[in-house]
């Protein structure tokens, strides 16, 4: 952990999500029944160790003894929570510091749903949520506003589409029209 605040000076991110995919689990062993619980308890584990201690945990899926971890972070771990679903949703605004857009091919104006309103429906509305997203209005000054107003708070921007297999075979000089939220052309 050290070299994650010396690193990045407290600037990492981590951005977490349940696969939609059933066979992801399947490949694995894993239930995929209880992925939203796995989520919820690999969350809980994860904040307990880094907040410094003996930390125990005793859940559905896991159950840890007494353990700590050294170093610790010098500050919290910010997690975002990635997904869709209205489970992710909620997920994100009850145990998350934030919400991750899981990009969407040939969705390129807005998530499926505003995020913003999550963190008060959960009840968790006076504390820090950003909501950070891959679309095509982060190109220009405009579009970066109008993503403001809808409660976006940091934009991703890439030249490709992040889950294209194998080398890019478009010309860099056609990328500025382009998005990370699009295959290119």
């Amino acid at each position: 952990m050290v070299s994650r605040d010396g690193l990045t000076g407290n600037r990492l991110v981590l951005g977490v999500g349940t696969s939609p995919r059933r066979e992801d689990y399947d490949v694995l062993g894993v239930d995929w029944a209880s992925r939203g619980q796995r989520m919820d308890e690999e969350i809980a584990v994860l904040r307990g160790l880094a907040a410094g201690g003996h930390f125990s945990y005793h859940g559905k899926i896991f159950d840890l003894p007494p353990v700590k971890i050294a170093p610790v972070p010098s500050a919290p771990i910010p997690v975002l929570i990635g997904g869709h679903s209205n489970a992710a949703l909620r997920r994100a605004a009850r145990l998350g510091d934030g919400w991750l857009h899981g990009g969407r091919p040939g969705r390129t104006s807005r998530p499926a749903r505003p995020p913003r309103r999550a963190p008060r429906r959960a009840g968790t509305a006076g504390r820090p949520f950003e909501v950070h997203v891959i679309l095509a209005d982060a190109y220009t000054v405009d579009g970066v506003r109008r993503l403001a107003t809808r409660g976006v708070t940091d934009v991703i921007v890439g030249f490709r589409w992040p889950y294209q297999a194998g080398p890019d075979p478009s010309r860099s000089s056609t990328k500025s029209t382009s998005c990370a939220g699009s295959p290119t052309p």
